[in-house]
């Protein structure tokens, strides 16, 4: 069973945590994230540290230790430098471009799909085939970058569609004569 809530989660420079009962609010350059913890956990700030300590010793609280400990790690590090993920684009005529508060995708469909960026999300298209989205909370960071990689997810023979700028797509061989 892994131990990673007994680590303490540092706060950096820049960045200031509050603990009101079960409620963790961090404020850093790039906003505030809160978030509410389980009864059964209790987190407690000591100096520039989050401790997070479990109350019982039961299988559910133990599960549910680490947990908190790596959402309350999350919130830290989104406040103060932000998660990013890259996303690719391959296929003849695939593009993609950032018009206003809209992401115009063209897939291949017979229509662009336009997708709207919710708040609290930067999204940059430096080359057409490029797509970066970033933000300070990391579970609406990677929700979007999902979003965006449904409308037409990488095949297998021609590689085509969108994907991940971190992700191997497993090439098929394809029909012999």
């Amino acid at each position: 069973m892994s131990r990673v809530g007994r680590n303490p989660v540092k706060v950096p420079a820049g960045v200031t945590v509050t603990v009101a009962g079960q409620q963790v609010t961090a404020k850093g350059k790039l906003g505030q994230l809160s978030m509410v913890l389980n009864r059964d956990i209790k987190p407690e700030l000591e100096g520039d540290k989050v401790w997070v300590r479990p109350l019982d010793e039961s299988k559910r609280t133990r599960m549910a230790w680490g947990m908190y400990r790596n959402m309350i790690r999350n919130i830290v590090t989104g406040v103060s430098t932000g998660y990013t993920v890259g996303l690719e684009i391959n296929g003849v005529g695939y593009r993609a471009a950032v018009q206003g508060k809209n992401l115009n995708l063209q897939l291949g469909y017979s229509h662009e799909v336009q997708f709207p960026i919710p708040e609290g999300i930067t999204i940059k298209c430096d080359k057409p085939t490029t797509i970066s989205i970033s933000g300070a909370d990391k579970q609406k960071v990677g929700q979007v970058a999902a979003v965006i990689r449904s409308y037409r997810k990488p095949e297998p023979y021609k590689g085509k569609g969108i994907k991940y700028d971190t992700e191997t797509v497993r090439r098929k061989e394809g029909k012999k004569k």
